[in-house]
């Protein structure tokens, strides 16, 4: 048996003559740039998010990236965030001239630990006035970017305490969550000052190519963003800051549109999978093999991915690839390991729990469209290779 860990195809044949039927309307109308379709896509999923705001991009890692200049974040400035997480978020923090600035994750849900961030807070950083600066690097702190990974929300009312406490801002990095809750019922992206989406292919809710948005509460700070992604123009011509492009295409929208009105249910059977490998693996005798998925009483996880965790890691994936089941490594060389971040200074072992989740941690198949044979196939497979 064949299990991908990921197979796109499917979700587009039951929509393809809908979506098609909407790329032509665009096709016809000519109207390519900020038109109905991405109007339309950023009321909804800012409803969908809690928000009153949405701000479509071209990407997410362009929203991080509009996030960060709309909070006037540069040169001397440091933002706090995981070093667990996809490139993007460190990679713009750099690029706007910031400097990351981590905090190891939490063993058991790989995002941000709350008791260390309040440790180095606490015992890292100092007052100066209005500022709190980070003592190794000399950095005023101005934010925390943390990351709802793998399609659980970071616990953010003790994250959402720290930041009032010591003056920093919250960009919310969901990349992987769009529709992820709390035990309160609070979406992604919904707590801090801005919110920041991904529509990549393979993220629950998947463009045709690159997509992204930043939604937000605050009027101003929307309409700073807007203004960000046309090189800082408003009105016409007229640039009252140094923005970039970071247009969300009307054709990835119009796609969007649509597939937006299948996301929860598409989430449900995301949840209904992870629960039929709960069971089969507690049934296979496994679960003192793998750590399986831990999710926050009462939240609502997603599971972007269905993460799991074995000392026999490297190996267990080549057994799986050789009897045909898809498996990836997220991520294999955690962000203070990384050749471009050398020179921030972090030593391996600085994040332990970092780099072992890098070194034991693999995703499965989830994706809605899996059948319980294909599934029943992997945990077999699993159990075969502990055998």
């Amino acid at each position: 048996m064949q299990v991908p860990l990921l197979d796109l195809k499917p979700q587009y044949r039951a929509l393809k003559s809908e979506i098609l039927t909407a790329l032509e309307q665009v096709c016809d109308s000519q109207a390519f740039i900020l038109g109905p379709a991405v109007k339309q896509l950023e009321a909804e999923v800012a409803a969908y998010s809690g928000c009153t705001h949405g701000i479509g991009m071209s990407s997410g890692t362009d929203a991080l990236l509009a996030a960060l200049m709309a909070l006037d974040i540069g040169a001397g400035d440091g933002v706090i965030t995981t070093p667990y997480t996809f490139f993007a978020t460190a990679g713009t923090i750099a690029r706007v001239g910031a400097r990351p600035v981590f905090v190891d994750i939490d063993p058991a849900t790989y995002n941000l630990s709350i008791p260390a961030l309040e440790t180095f807070l606490k015992n890292d950083c100092k007052r100066e006035g209005a500022k709190l600066v980070h003592k190794p690097s000399g950095v005023t702190l101005k934010a925390i970017m943390p990351v709802h990974l793998y399609g659980q929300m970071v616990d953010m009312t003790p994250l959402m305490a720290l930041a009032q406490e010591f003056g920093l801002r919250v960009i919310e990095d969901a990349a992987q969550a769009i529709g992820s809750a709390d035990g309160q019922g609070r979406r992604a992206c919904s707590i801090g000052d801005i919110g920041c989406l991904s529509f990549f292919p393979t993220k629950n809710l998947g463009a045709f190519g690159d997509a992204g948005m930043c939604v937000a509460n605050d009027a101003a700070l929307a309409a700073k963003l807007a203004m960000i992604r046309v090189h800082g123009m408003e009105p016409k011509y007229y640039h009252q800051l140094v923005g970039g492009n970071f247009r969300i295409d009307e054709l990835q929208a119009a796609v969007l549109v649509i597939k937006l009105k299948h996301l929860d249910a598409w989430s449900r059977a995301r949840q209904e999978n992870a629960c039929f490998y709960f069971g089969a693996f507690d049934k296979a005798g496994l679960k003192s093999k793998i750590t399986l998925p831990a999710a926050l009483p009462g939240a609502r996880h997603i599971y972007n991915q269905f993460i799991i965790r074995s000392p026999k890691r490297d190996a267990l994936r080549a057994h799986l690839s050789a009897k045909g089941v898809g498996s990836e490594i997220y991520y294999p060389v955690p962000l203070h390991r990384q050749q471009c971040f050398a020179y921030l200074g972090y030593v391996e072992g600085a994040f332990p729990d970092s780099e072992r989740a890098a070194a034991e941690t693999a995703a499965l198949p989830i994706f809605p469209e899996l059948s319980r044979e294909q599934l029943q196939y992997v945990v077999d497979v699993i159990a075969e290779f502990h055998a």
